[in-house]
């Protein structure tokens, strides 16, 4: 209340001192050149006027300055006192409105949730027919506060030994235009005294020279009247890495190797295939050694013997009639082994037929085993059958009576020959044995 007292105060001097200063002549004022409001906030830029006498017609005004530098101002309202009619532009429409009272010299200019687009120079303006004189216009700054954006920190440069790189802190948004100021700290994150080289200019901290000593942790403060933010940037200075033509010899070197083995080994291939189809054409590519040939005869074995021992004859010479011949046998002997195998193929095919057969066989036992099986089960049902009906006729009952009889003296008989039985289990005692004639004859002489 009192800095509002203090204005109106302030206000009425203004008035009275340019009445004063300029009888007869029309004067428009701001009361501050400078208004600062927060974003969203709902404002009113106070403008007031005195005319020279009493106008009949008045033409109140309202400008912007231009978003390029020395271009025309932008009209955004415009007030008729004739018809009392108000034109607003379409790019502040909903926005904007203006309080007029032409006796009082009132013309304030009210704005609803100003942006930081409205961070302008605006200007109030008074036109009176035939009254050009005095000070027919004001102006005022109005500063739209913004915090800063949370800044992003970046690197430019390769963080090598001895290498010169930029840490630059920039905020998207904040107004007024904010302040930025970087602090580091070394890996051990203990605060260290900046190099005297360094130099932090608007966000950019210059780093020359860099070192090992150079890594460490970086952090950039963007601030201004109303909050602050950081950012930060971790820096690990590496020795210097191998340039582009160290690496593409080094490559090239790999390469032409790689080349080179693989003609090496395609050539060793090559002639270890030709050595193999010399030899199975029973010819021998390798220097003959200094020894003496063996004789005709003495390296031939007869036919159908070999050798217990392996004997290898291919370092004994022979004419191409002899080498012939010796492929011929070679060539009968592998088609008797391959006649060999296909009779034992043949026996096995056959073996395997007759298994198959007997297989078969003895699963058609096995079925008729099965019904035979059947058969005999059906049958042991049939007598309980003829037992129910024999339990009915009594004729039966004398019959099972005459068997109970029979089974009775079949029970004695065999309880006297279990008796009779019993005596001969009997351990035998040779005092009761009688004594033996003196006259009998032995077994021999019986024989």
């Amino acid at each position: 209340m009192k800095a509002l007292a203090m204005e109106r105060r302030m206000y009425t001097l203004t008035l009275l001192s340019l009445v004063l200063s300029g009888v007869g002549a029309v004067v428009v004022s701001i009361p501050k050149s400078v208004y600062e409001f927060a974003r969203g906030d709902n404002i009113t830029i106070p403008c007031t006027f005195i005319p020279k006498s009493r106008p009949r017609y008045v033409v109140i005004s309202w400008s912007v300055e231009a978003a390029v530098v020395g271009a025309k101002e932008i009209n955004i309202v415009t007030y008729y006192s004739v018809d009392k009619t108000t034109d607003i532009k379409a790019l502040y429409e909903g926005r904007l409105s203006l309080d007029v009272d032409v006796p009082a010299g009132k013309a304030n200019l009210k704005l609803s949730n100003i942006k930081l687009e409205d961070n302008k120079l605006f200007e109030c303006r008074l036109l009176i027919p035939l009254d050009d004189e005095g000070t027919p216009a004001a102006f005022t700054r109005l500063v739209v506060l913004v915090a800063p954006s949370t800044p992003i920190c970046k690197m430019q440069g390769k963080a090598e030994y001895g290498k010169n790189v930029n840490l630059t802190c920039l905020s998207e948004e904040g107004s007024p235009a904010p302040t930025y100021t970087w602090q580091s700290q070394d890996v051990r994150n203990m605060p260290r005294v900046r190099d005297p080289r360094t130099t932090d200019k608007g966000g950019i901290l210059s780093l020359y020279n860099i070192s090992k000593d150079t890594s460490g942790y970086y952090v950039c403060t963007s601030r201004n009247k109303i909050r602050s933010a950081t950012c930060n940037i971790t820096l690990t200075v590496m020795p210097p890495s191998m340039n582009i033509g160290s690496t593409a010899g080094i490559i090239g070197g790999v390469v032409a190797l790689l080349i080179v083995l693989i003609i090496v080994i395609y050539f060793c291939c090559c002639r270890k295939k030709k050595k193999e189809e010399e030899y199975a054409m029973g010819v021998r590519e390798e220097e003959y050694s200094d020894k003496e040939p063996a004789r005709n005869g003495d390296g031939r074995r007869p036919d159908g013997h070999e050798d217990p021992q392996g004997y290898d004859d291919s370092s004994v010479r022979r004419s191409p009639v002899e080498r012939n011949e010796r492929n011929e046998e070679r060539s009968e002997r592998d088609y008797d082994r391959r006649k060999d195998n296909e009779d034992g193929r043949s026996d096995y095919n056959d073996r395997r037929s007759d298994y198959d057969d007997r297989r078969s066989n003895n699963d058609d036992r096995r079925s008729d085993y099965d019904d035979r099986r059947s058969d005999y089960d059906d049958r042991r049902d049939r007598p309980s059958d003829r037992n129910e009906r024999y339990d009915d006729d009594p004729r039966y009952d004398d019959r099972k009576d005459r068997r109970s009889d029979v089974d009775d003296r079949y029970d004695d008989r065999r309880d006297r020959r279990s008796d009779v039985d019993d005596r001969y289990d009997e351990p035998y005692d040779d005092r009761d044995r009688p004594s033996v004639p003196a006259n009998k004859p032995t077994r021999r002489q019986n024989d």
